[in-house]
């Protein structure tokens, strides 16, 4: 029998909150955006855990960032103090969290991880991630892919989409004010859009629910089984 390819294009970002892994996990192939602008104060290079009921920030260090550079022709900071500095935070705040311990040690092998280029090590955060979380989509890079690069915006993906032989292009919801369902389905594509769920909550200690934070807060209070829950909790538009 004949099966569609879903396809998911985005930027990576450093320790992505739930709705970037729901959008990975609904597609069969997702292709990691690493050779366009990086955007500052955006999530590349930066995210929220929670502290005492409230969210502080956590960042990756990065040498000359600019949105003048692709994301692929950074580089990552190795600076062993911040590394510690960080990983002492996420361990004071987690420690007592139920699931610590299975997630500390899978967050400390991507923030210990030595690859400099930025893309390459955001890449291997993802594969990481999705290991632990039992996601077995197909990742791809951008940059690998054979394409014309001067094709900006919808056109740009359209084109991909050809090249790895999609049926359906899934974007976040987002996305709606970019793209086009009918100039998608000219070209024999189906373009939905992910809603993560307005009411996806779990418990986090004893304190009101603070949303939006890094998938680490997701690993701290869930097990495998219930993340895996929690990534069908989505409406597709």
């Amino acid at each position: 029998m004949y099966s569609r390819i879903k396809l998911g294009i985005m930027q990576p970002y450093f320790f992505p909150y739930i709705g970037f892994f729901q959008l990975l996990n609904a597609v069969d192939k997702y292709v990691v955006f690493d050779d366009v602008n990086f955007i500052n104060k955006g999530w590349i290079n930066r995210n929220y855990i929670l502290s005492n009921g409230a969210k502080i920030p956590i960042n990756l260090l990065l040498s000359k960032a600019s949105q003048n550079k692709h994301i692929n022709e950074l580089t990552v900071i190795h600076d062993a103090h911040h590394q510690k500095k960080l990983l002492r935070s996420i361990e004071m705040n987690y420690g007592k969290a139920p699931y610590f311990n299975d997630a500390y040690p899978i967050i400390k092998s991507i923030i210990s991880n030595e690859e400099s280029a930025l893309g390459l090590y955001l890449f291997d955060q993802l594969k990481t991630l999705c290991g632990y979380m039992q996601i077995t989509t197909q990742l791809l890079l951008s940059s690998e892919i054979d394409k014309d690069v001067s094709l900006k915006g919808e056109d740009k993906i359209l084109e991909i989409c050809g090249i790895l032989n999609a049926d359906a292009y899934y974007n976040a919801i987002g996305g709606t004010a970019l793209y086009s369902k009918e100039r998608f389905a000219e070209n024999g594509l189906e373009l939905r859009f992910l809603k993560t769920d307005e009411d996806l909550e779990y418990k986090q200690f004893d304190g009101a629910f603070v949303p939006n934070l890094s998938i680490i807060d997701v690993m701290m209070f869930n097990s495998v089984e219930e993340i895996r829950l929690l990534l069908d909790r989505y409406t597709l538009i």
